[in-house]
């Protein structure tokens, strides 16, 4: 998983969906489960 200041371009990738737990927000993709990303 990376740590990045911004999810924006993640996001826009296929299968990807947007997680907030607590303060911290999460990318996950669904179809390329290796696109993983976490800010804050």
């Amino acid at each position: 998983m990376k740590v990045r200041s911004s999810l924006r371009s993640l996001k826009h990738r296929e299968g990807s969906i947007v997680v907030r737990r607590g303060r911290r927000t999460y990318v996950v993709n669904r179809r390329t489960p290796r696109v993983k990303a976490r800010q804050g």
